[in-house]
């Protein structure tokens, strides 16, 4: 966050809140779209629309402000805290790719941007991807549009689904992309390139990955580990449903929580 924007918002709240809690004020933040996510500790509670619509105040081009909080379920359902503004619906811009979502429906994480724009440039121009949890399209639009892949999407989740028919057709990318709202678990096809983006119980669809991949394909298998146990226990995941492969690269995504980290790793099927 700028200086002089935190100094107007510490300056705005100097009447609401005491010296010590003006020092717990977010200086970090979220923005996706035109929606802005901050953390706001328990111990600033009271004061959080007060904070909320501060904040509003004091980002030009943001509609709303929203409390941070966690993602669960299946579906990774955000639930996030609304603070102030007007809606939870937006478009999200990067790489020339838009995202169109309800943060109060689906998730978004901005800071898997390195690997939406890594594999945007991956596939050769004619691939066929098998994209097992597509989401509203985070790999799926990006590789399409800009490597002219051919991409197989499939999402369980009906909320997510809508959104990435809106985003097929907002990217243009409908000659390059089908849709599929089932799970991935019952596809049955064949592909050069499986994309398993989703994470903590990735290794429940492993098997499924290689039985779509075709030999010599590529498994982009994310997964979370705790930092310890990186690589080893990733190695170990996949030991036990299949020994014909090989890592081409293993890298750390980012943080997912205190001493567990969010993973990649891209396996050839041999």
């Amino acid at each position: 966050m700028k200086k002089a924007v935190f100094e107007s918002i510490c300056n705005d709240l100097e009447d609401i809140l005491e010296t010590k809690n003006i020092r717990k004020l977010p200086k970090t933040y979220e923005l996706i779209g035109d929606i802005l996510i901050i953390y706001i500790s328990d111990e600033l509670s009271q004061w959080k629309r007060e904070i909320g619509n501060t904040y509003l105040k004091n980002f030009k081009r943001v509609k709303t402000v929203l409390r941070k909080g966690y993602i669960s379920g299946e579906y990774r359902k955000p639930n996030f805290e609304y603070l102030a503004g007007n809606g939870t619906d937006t478009v999200h811009i990067e790489n020339k790719i838009k995202f169109k979502l309800d943060l109060s429906k689906v998730m978004f994480s901005s800071g898997n941007i390195e690997e939406r724009q890594r594999m945007s440039g991956i596939p050769k121009k004619g691939e066929k991807v098998i994209d097992m949890f597509a989401g509203i399209g985070y790999f799926s639009i990006p590789m399409a549009y800009h490597s002219h892949a051919y991409v197989t999407a499939i999402e369980k989740n009906p909320q997510a689904f809508y959104y990435l028919k809106e985003n097929i057709r907002l990217n243009r990318v409908e000659d390059r992309i089908k849709a599929i709202n089932t799970d991935c678990r019952e596809f049955s096809g064949k592909g050069d390139r499986v994309i398993m983006g989703y994470i903590q119980k990735t290794n429940e669809f492993l098997e499924k990955a290689f039985e779509i991949v075709k030999k010599g394909g590529i498994i982009h298998y994310h997964q979370t580990v705790v930092e310890k146990l990186y690589p080893d226990a990733i190695y170990s995941e996949i030991n036990t449903i299949n020994k014909n492969y090989e890592i081409i690269s293993m890298r750390k995504v980012k943080k997912f929580s205190p001493g567990v980290w969010h993973i990649v790793a891209d396996i050839k099927a041999i």
